[in-house]
């Protein structure tokens, strides 16, 4: 097994993650630094991230939780501010090295898998999957038709093309708050998207990831996957 799909196995971070981690030279193997993410492990090697030895899980743990405001999408934080994994109750899941698949900034709520998976991390989070996510974000102002219908075609930001799948008011007769369906990733795409139109979001919203939704799942609180959404999620694509 490669080396980077060994650390994803581990629940360090998803398989593009590890690789990078290994680069950086986080990693070693028995003892010595091994900056190549295709190294072969071999029974037998002990493999250590930040001088912790680790080894793959033999179970995989799925946790889809509701994020509210202010909680930071990572597994710890220098600052001691509340993280996603402060949330998670169950004292089963520290047995796991687990991890939040893509990130939600500290002002957005909603929709974020927890996992200890790391190539299903890769599935859900690598472009080439296209993985939809939908977002409800209310504006500071009402959004216009005419900026509606621009959104639609799609435009460009320092980065990159926008582009949505679709784009809608969430409620009839509410201009405020506007529904849009994507499947890219990148860093603060939606905030931006609006604030290219001259747009302040103040609340942002996932309501949808890859299939699954908030149903019955309220503000703060997280459920595990069931056996159908597993499948669902391990087979993405």
């Amino acid at each position: 097994m490669r080396l980077n799909k060994y650390l994803a196995h581990s629940g360090v971070a998803s398989r593009r993650q590890c690789g990078d981690m290994v680069k950086a030279g986080l990693v070693k193997v028995n003892g010595e630094t091994e900056n190549n993410p295709a190294y072969q492990v071999k029974e037998g090697d002990k493999i250590s991230f930040k001088d912790k030895i680790v080894s793959p899980d033999e179970q995989f743990v799925y946790v889809l939780l509701n994020k509210p405001k202010n909680v930071i999408t990572t597994t710890s934080d220098e600052h001691d501010r509340t993280t996603v994994m402060d949330l998670l109750a169950d004292p089963a899941l520290e047995n796991y090295r687990l991890f939040p698949v893509g990130r939600l900034d500290r002002e957005t709520t909603g929709l974020l898998l927890i996992t200890n998976d790391g190539d299903a991390a890769k599935r859900l989070t690598h472009p080439s999957h296209e993985v939809s996510k939908i977002y409800h974000a209310t504006l500071d102002k009402p959004f216009t038709p005419m900026d509606l219908a621009q959104m639609e075609v799609g435009y460009d930001l320092d980065d990159g093309p926008f582009a949505v799948d679709w784009v809608r008011y969430a409620k009839a007769g509410d201009p405020l708050t506007v529904a849009l369906q994507i499947h890219i990733g990148r860093n603060r795409i939606v905030r931006r998207a609006f604030e290219h139109l001259g747009y302040t979001v103040e609340l942002l919203d996932r309501v949808y990831l890859a299939g699954l939704t908030k149903k019955d799942l309220p503000r703060g609180f997280y459920r595990y996957l069931s056996e159908e959404e597993i499948r669902m999620i391990r087979h993405f694509s």
